[in-house]
């Protein structure tokens, strides 16, 4: 009898060790865009530029009941941001496109991946199904890991969707890119607005 009941324990402990629900990322569905602005003395001169991040993988473990045993990973490749300023002409588009891959920024090559990880989740119910969350993880980038934090909202759907959208900023100085300077009086602005909206389906 003792030992039914000890593995009924186990077997009840396991069940509640896995009750996050595990989300599979919709690559296709999902948007991560980056807002690069302009500084400098002539900054009118010229203008922003917008570049979008693929995910090419994410989990996410949400769990309501227990907000803090939720997690999300997402992982991207560095050589598959693209630049897609609509009013730049093809050729200038091709040439932020290549110095942002290249060694003076992104360094795709030998930095191939970009990848975020949650280390906390905490936050709160908004509603049916929707929860305001704070999200910190690490970002590594450019060879650097540095510490993350997202305002998140977060809505979960009876089709077995979930949502999650939100903005953060980032500077490239913080992970060893130097911002683009055009002659000296034009520069990229080291902070980089990201905005993101992600699509995710309960894995089976």
């Amino acid at each position: 009898m003792r030992l039914w009941v000890c593995l009924l324990g186990t077997v009840l402990c396991a069940a509640g060790a896995s009750a996050a629900d595990v989300y599979d990322v919709d690559a296709a569905a999902s948007e991560v865009r980056v807002d690069v602005g302009k500084a400098g003395l002539f900054k009118f001169a010229g203008h922003g530029h917008e570049v979008t991040a693929p995910i090419s993988q994410g989990r996410i473990e949400a769990d309501a009941a227990d907000l803090g045993r939720s997690s999300i990973t997402l992982r991207f490749q560095a050589a598959a941001l693209r630049v897609t300023d609509k009013d730049e002409p093809a050729d200038d588009r091709a040439k932020v496109q290549d110095t942002m891959v290249g060694p003076k920024v992104l360094d795709a090559a030998r930095f191939a991946e970009i990848v975020f990880t949650s280390r906390t989740v905490t936050g709160k119910a908004a509603g049916a199904g929707a929860f305001d969350l704070q999200v910190e993880g690490d970002l590594a980038l450019h060879g650097a890991s540095r510490a993350l934090r997202l305002p998140v909202r977060v809505t979960l759907a009876q089709d077995g969707t979930l949502q999650a959208e939100g903005r953060t900023t980032l500077r490239q100085t913080d992970f060893g890119m130097k911002p683009v300077s055009v002659g000296g009086v034009v520069n990229v602005k080291d902070e980089l607005d990201i905005t993101f909206r992600i699509r995710a389906r309960r894995a089976p």
